[in-house]
């Protein structure tokens, strides 16, 4: 039987550091390296144009991070979209913690199946209240919500027109705006 080496998320920090890690597209999920698929046109730009939604949207309320890690206790994902307390000048030193994190979004074309489990476990067992999931091959939206374990108990294919988040009840986010190409 193999017995794997788990790395900490300062080991991996000291990899990058050292350069062991130049040129490798890569993140930190439950310990282990893992390398992270490579992006085609209609994901990176379905991603880059809900950023911009939201920036817009959420200006002044919350800072809309794309493609930039997180810290959880034992993994350092690179979710597409990160939704973040401001002020941005407070991940100078460190990427957001669990607690800074308002919700998260994976756009998904070729990792749906592990956006959908992998992620999506690693994501409740840190406590994310709310995590998205834009399903490119089914034009769908599919929100996770209340996190027990390593599971969230409130699972929606979202049908309706918009959508508020838990982060901001009062905002109205136009779910085809997340779609368009």
């Amino acid at each position: 039987m193999k017995t794997l080496v788990k790395w900490t998320v300062q080991d991996y920090h000291q990899m990058i550091k050292s350069g062991i890690l130049i040129k490798r597209n890569c993140e930190l999920i439950n310990g282990e390296i893992v390398e992270m698929s490579p992006e085609l046109p209609h994901h990176y730009n379905t991603a880059k144009k809900s950023v911009n939604y939201l920036e817009n949207l959420l200006q002044g309320k919350a800072d809309v991070r794309f493609n930039g890690p997180i810290t959880l206790s034992n993994s350092e994902p690179e979710p597409d979209i990160a939704i973040v307390k401001p002020p941005e000048s407070k991940y100078d030193l460190h990427h957001p913690y669990p607690e800074d994190i308002l919700w998260l979004i994976e756009v998904a074309n070729s990792s749906l199946n592990k956006d959908l489990s992998w992620k999506k476990k690693i994501y409740a067992e840190a406590q994310i209240s709310e995590y998205w999931v834009i399903s490119l091959p089914a034009q769908e939206l599919i929100v996770f919500r209340q996190p027990e374990k390593d599971n969230y108990l409130q699972e929606i294919s979202w049908q309706k027109p918009v959508i508020n988040t838990l982060a901001f009840p009062d905002v109205d986010i136009i779910v085809s705006k997340l779609f368009k190409s």
